[in-house]
């Protein structure tokens, strides 16, 4: 490797890992939208298309699904890593509006070619092995994102260099849906998948995949080397972890900030800053443990106050209050330095917020989270109510213009989780949000 990307430290760009501290959902997108103000690069390192990032400019939405936030920006590169599971088609498809939506995507835009692929047989087993009888229910997209990365972890997965080589990709669909077909036949019953039809559907699309494809390791660590920032951009949250999360309700990929090396070839060492975004609820989608849950009135008006349906999916998220246990434990898993709190503005009807402050089980306090996701229904959660600001805040754009009771329910987070607070959201649009001096300092952010 060249010398320029075994520099220091000291002369290489700035990096941050931007991390869901909760169950995801909690406004990543729109928080990558305001750091590439400043940040050269950014790079997804986990997940597939069923994660979905709203950013909304000037009122205007866009729905990212596997491109990274930085497209948004016609002076950022975004990168696509090989962490990620990636169906060509959905890529194509989400490329193609936002052509048409008049956003720049050509020289900007890269794939990496060990990134592995997701195929029609992917979505078949996840659909067949969801709706399973005696299955419990995930919660999943059905997108094909699990089976895509069992087959990486089973050292049977096709990568998109792969994707790009003709005679492998027929001879691995032509083997790949003998096989699968055999097995959802004979445990779900589906339909047999064309492998013809497959093959030439793929293939089409390889070509036209082919331009955005290059060694993306090599292109981060050299951006490094020269001096860029790059911001790394995660999927999901910190509880839908593969090892870390709520098992086995959890996605299929490393969704910590520790998935920001291994899912761009970027080393650990080159991370300087952990950033987790928190709601100043909670919200969950899918089956799986939520302590804080509210199955109430209060629970359904949050849902509608903050809007909580899915970007991708349209499906309901389930909603509770702040979960500060849950945070502590993510900030611990993450090594957050900097929390961003998103829709502070959806708890502005509130004149008290209950927050949860710890954890009981059998009548005695803990401080850990469960392993088994069944230990969670042992759980009571322990109740502090704060004072709310029953006030509007959607159109503050400093921390000391907020009312006094949400800078105290601001420092209470930072008190209780270790972290401090770098940026709040007040509203869904880039320019509702709040920057802490101390936190533009600290990454040398431009000023918006």
């Amino acid at each position: 490797m060249e010398r320029e990307l075994t520099r220091g430290k000291a002369s290489r760009g700035r990096t941050a890992v931007i991390v869901g501290a909760q169950w995801g959902d909690e406004g990543k997108g729109k928080i990558v939208d305001v750091l590439t103000h400043t940040f050269s690069v950014v790079a997804r390192y986990a997940g597939g298309h069923n994660a979905g990032h709203t950013v909304i400019i000037n009122g205007k939405k866009f729905i990212l699904q596997l491109v990274p936030g930085g497209v948004l920006r016609p002076e950022c590169t975004s990168v696509i890593g090989n962490g990620v599971v990636i169906d060509p088609v959905a890529f194509l498809r989400e490329v193609g509006s936002l052509r048409a939506a008049g956003i720049r995507v050509g020289g900007n835009l890269f794939v990496s070619d060990r990134a592995q692929v997701i195929l029609p047989y992917h979505r078949m087993m996840e659909l067949g092995s969801e709706n399973a009888p005696g299955r419990v229910k995930i919660g999943t997209t059905s997108r094909g994102i699990g089976p895509s990365y069992e087959d990486k972890m089973g050292r049977r997965g096709l990568r998109v260099a792969d994707l790009l080589d003709t005679k492998l990709l027929r001879t691995h669909i032509e083997n790949a849906c003998r096989e699968k077909n055999m097995i959802a036949h004979a445990l779900f019953n589906s339909d047999p998948l064309d492998a013809d039809k497959m093959f030439q559907e793929y293939a089409d699309a390889a070509e036209k995949l082919r331009p955005f494809v290059r060694d993306t390791a090599v292109f981060l660590n050299r951006a490094l080397a020269e001096g860029k920032s790059i911001v790394f951009e995660g999927a999901q949250g910190t509880m839908l972890d593969i090892d870390h999360g709520t098992y086995p309700f959890v996605t299929s990929s490393s969704a910590t900030s520790g998935g920001a090396a291994t899912g761009t070839g970027v080393p650990p060492t080159s991370i300087d800053t952990v950033i987790g975004i928190t709601k100043a609820y909670c919200t969950r989608v899918g089956g799986g443990p939520f302590p804080s849950e509210l199955l109430n009135e209060q629970g359904e008006h949050l849902r509608k106050r903050g809007n909580e349906f899915g970007a991708v999916t349209g499906r309901p998220r389930r909603t509770g209050w702040l979960d500060l246990p849950l945070l502590k434990y993510s900030a611990m898993i993450n090594g957050i330095s900097w929390l961003v709190v998103t829709k502070l503005d959806v708890l502005d009807h509130l004149k008290e917020i209950p927050v949860c402050v710890g954890y009981k089980v059998d009548g005695k306090k803990t401080d850990e989270v469960p392993a088994q996701a069944s230990g969670y229904d042992k759980i009571e959660c322990v109740y502090r109510n704060l004072q709310g600001w029953a006030a509007p805040t959607q159109t503050i754009r400093t921390e000391d213009g907020l009312p006094k009771p949400a800078r105290d329910y601001l420092a209470f987070i930072e008190k209780e989780t270790g972290a401090r607070v770098a940026m709040i959201s007040t509203g869904p649009d880039r320019e509702q949000t709040i920057l802490i001096d101390d936190f533009v300092k600290d990454l040398g952010l431009k000023s918006q």
